[in-house]
């Protein structure tokens, strides 16, 4: 719908929109600012993918996922809000977001996906809440500025170079339930 509108610097979308579909914002460089109503239950693949100027973003309560790289590439995103209503966040779906300082993963979600997290530099701190089962292959990788992780006992499976070159990671406490160490 908006791909590659490069002045475009911000916008209202209205409260009858339910899902931002696939690339509807893509390379949008100027956009720094966005208010996404609460009618919204889905963003969808690639939703804001190279947005590379919006700095934060509240996802609305009423969302229940965030798609495969819906915001890879933003790298001038600092935080982002993300509300328990959201069960699902795909592969790469914050990739790439080197200035992402922090996140809080919501407690519904049972697997984090490959690359999901993948060269967030700036990434500090990172809450993995007990329900997650599943943590798949280059998840976390290349956090470099990542000094502590606790995964908790419901974890089972932590996939290949899930913290490969996590080069500051200083403390790591494995949960009881890990049965498969890629």
């Amino acid at each position: 719908a908006f791909s590659y509108c490069n002045s475009l610097t911000s916008i209202n979308i209205p409260n009858s929109v339910t899902n931002i579909e696939q690339m509807a914002f893509k390379g949008c460089s100027s956009l720094s600012s966005i208010n996404i109503p609460e009618s919204v239950t889905s963003i969808e693949q690639m939703a804001f993918y190279a947005c590379t100027s919006l700095t934060s973003i509240n996802i609305p309560k009423s969302a229940t996922v965030i798609d495969s790289q819906a915001f890879s590439y933003c790298n001038s995103l600092t935080s982002i809000n993300i509300p328990n209503s959201v069960t699902y966040i795909g592969s790469e779906a914050f990739s790439e977001c080197s200035s992402l300082a922090s996140i809080t993963i919501p407690g519904g979600i049972t697997r984090i996906e490959t690359q999901t997290f993948f060269n967030c530099s700036s990434l500090t701190s990172i809450s993995i809440p007990e329900g997650v089962t599943s943590i798949e292959p280059v998840a976390f990788s290349r956090c470099s500025s990542l000094t502590a992780i606790n995964i908790p006992n419901s974890v089972t499976t932590i996939g290949t170079e899930a913290f490969s070159e996590c080069e500051s990671l200083t403390s790591v406490v494995l949960g009881s339930g890990i049965t498969n160490l890629g």
